[in-house]
């Protein structure tokens, strides 16, 4: 492999340096856009969300629903100004993975709501992916963390 061709593979180019960055603010816009409004909704709702959370025999409903507050959020604008955004990625990971087999247990689910909830589960396990990527690979250079040098 040639010198330029190496580095265009591994992003050192500056052209496609610009066009990963582009791609990882896109794609942590795209993230925090699914997670602050939930988290937004959670707070102005919380006792329906608390309601919900302990139909799910959830203990501490109250607690759950605060910690999903936090998560979503307050882990959802870390993601969107790209602050701490690896640790920020890595906590809505967990976040994702403990809750999906809680609200969308497609196994159990009544036949009426079979597909619904294993599409849910699914779309869950693509955005824990995406959020594992960005844990990975950071925030790129169109965030805070960037500016810290941290990205």
């Amino acid at each position: 492999m040639t010198s330029t061709a190496a580095s265009r593979a591994y992003g050192t180019d500056s052209t496609f340096a610009s066009f990963h960055d582009g791609l990882a603010l896109i794609g942590r816009v795209l993230l925090a856009y699914l997670f602050i409004p939930a988290g937004w909704g959670k707070l102005v709702g919380f006792s329906g969300v608390a309601g919900y959370i302990a139909s799910k025999g959830v203990p501490l409903p109250e607690v759950a629903a605060a910690i999903a507050i936090a998560a979503e959020l307050g882990l959802g604008l870390l993601l969107l100004v790209g602050w701490q955004a690896r640790r920020a990625a890595l906590g809505l990971a967990v976040f994702v993975a403990v809750i999906t087999p809680i609200f969308h247990p497609f196994w159990s689910a009544p036949e009426a709501q079979h597909m619904m909830q294993k599409l849910n589960f699914d779309k869950n396990l693509a955005i824990l992916g995406g959020l594992l990527a960005l844990a990975a690979f950071g925030a790129g250079r169109f965030s805070l963390d960037a500016m810290r040098g941290k990205a």
